[in-house]
């Protein structure tokens, strides 16, 4: 059994068991957390689609931990003006399992 979520803006197919890092979720490490904004559900041939959200699917994880991905370099250079900036940025991530998937 699959599913389509939908978290921090994007949309991730998930299954059971699955380990994958999303954008920052509020919770502490070890909390559980439900998604209810499920776009698909599928188990097999069977698939069921939302309009939006499928009605009373939703999708258990469990918080196994809290970071930030490896910082990404910027560095903005205009030739022949003396001109150079450098930036950085490190993007903040949940990383969740999937424990189950809930269809109606």
């Amino acid at each position: 059994m699959f599913a389509v979520i939908e978290t921090g803006g994007k949309q991730y197919r998930v299954a059971q068991g699955l380990v994958l890092k999303v954008e920052k979720l509020d919770g502490a490490v070890g909390d559980t957390l439900t998604f209810d904004r499920v776009l698909m559900v599928g188990a097999g041939a069977e698939v069921k689609v939302g309009r939006p959200y499928v009605e009373g699917a939703t999708v258990t994880a469990e918080l196994r931990a809290l970071g930030r991905h490896p910082k990404i370099r910027i560095i903005k250079f205009r030739r022949r003006k003396h001109h150079q900036k450098q930036m950085g940025h490190r993007q903040h991530y949940a990383e969740i399992a999937i424990t189950s998937i809930g269809a109606p």
